[in-house]
């Protein structure tokens, strides 16, 4: 039995109006400053779990918090309503922030994290004292979009929960821990992480992976028919849904009024978020992996970094600060390549 948990982190469940979360904080800390409050959200297909070795690496008088979102950890498995986008997931860290009394904090989201953040910052502007995002999903969601994240195709074909593969999701959902090809463990090295490293702690990252619920309300979620390449579109249940261009576009924190300072932190090899992600349906058809691709004019891959760049310039533009750090020889998890860059880049944010 993997032994999850890291000594100096404590797990405490925190009942709020929508849900009972998971919540892992760093253990007490008779220094810590309110004001200094770091909460974590964690992304797609992990947990709170991934957080540990942040957490415990921040100085003494800084409060750590990582949140599991519904569904993943061992945060209540509600369904997930994609016709709100994220919402759902972000509704409810803030519910955590308000039941914790936290006020203001300083909220670090990870890839799918990231746009829950972002959505908080916009429904919530006032729990918020600073962003940070990491390997961040696109303002526009995944997929389907130009630069400017206008939809190639009405209904955002080729995006939700008809493109996740069923051999990973079967595999999740049978608690695969081998290192045979297409397996939680297989994923991990070959997309979490740039080729090469390795962690001494790969068997946790893998139970977290393993937390995900899957089905229909969950991982990956349904999708629905459409006469555009590939042949599906969006549902409006499940994780991957909520992440479609048609429900999801946060391109409108340029327009918070107090604008909290933004660090966005991605690694140079990141394979999952990229101007040509290995996760893009049409980056794959373009490749050859999936057949029948209708071309660069029609299906486009998505420019995801020059999005979230420009949607940061507008930011930048109205008054906000932000930081961008690219990070060579690393992949999707900066916190866990770089730690040391991590770190430093979140402290100078805190400090600022």
């Amino acid at each position: 039995m993997v032994e999850t948990i890291f000594p100096g982190i404590r797990v405490q469940r925190v009942t709020t109006p929508r849900l009972t979360a998971n919540v892992l904080e760093r253990e007490a800390d008779a220094e810590a400053d309110a004001a200094r409050t770091v909460v974590f959200v964690h992304g797609n297909v992990s947990s709170s779990l991934f957080w540990q070795p942040t957490m415990l690496d921040l100085p003494r008088g800084i409060r750590a918090i990582a949140v599991d979102l519904r569904g993943f950890g061992d945060s209540d498995p509600l369904p997930v309503d994609a016709s709100r986008g994220v919402r759902d997931f972000s509704d409810d860290v803030a519910s955590v922030i308000d039941e914790l009394a936290l006020g203001a904090v300083h909220l670090v989201g990870w890839s799918m994290g990231g746009g829950v953040a972002m959505q908080l910052l916009l429904d919530r502007p006032e729990l918020v004292a600073s962003l940070t995002v990491q390997s961040t999903v696109s303002p526009y969601g995944f997929g389907g979009t130009a630069v400017d994240g206008a939809l190639l195709s009405a209904d955002a074909a080729g995006t939700g929960g008809g493109g996740a593969n069923p051999d990973f999701v079967a595999r999740l959902a049978a608690g695969d821990r081998s290192d045979d090809q297409g397996s939680p463990r297989a994923v991990y090295r070959s997309s979490y992480v740039a080729p090469g490293f390795a962690s001494e702690h790969e068997d946790v990252w893998v139970e977290s992976m393993l937390s995900t619920r899957t089905g229909l309300d969950h991982y990956p979620g349904d999708a629905t028919p459409s006469d555009s390449w590939p042949g599906f579109a969006p549902g409006t249940r499940g994780v991957l849904n909520t992440m479609a261009p048609t429900v999801f576009d946060t391109s409108a924190i340029v327009e918070v009024e107090s604008k909290p300072p933004i660090l966005w932190i991605h690694g140079a090899q990141d394979a999952i978020v990229g101007d040509a992600s290995a996760f893009d349906l049409n980056q794959l058809g373009k490749a050859g992996i999936i057949p029948g691709w209708p071309g660069d004019d029609v299906a486009p891959a998505q420019p995801m970094l020059a999005q979230t760049r420009a949607v940061l310039d507008r930011y930048a533009a109205g008054g906000g600060a932000v930081r961008e750090l690219e990070l060579e020889h690393c992949g999707h998890s900066p916190h866990l390549e770089k730690p040391a860059e991590f770190r430093a880049a979140l402290l100078e944010l805190l400090d600022a």
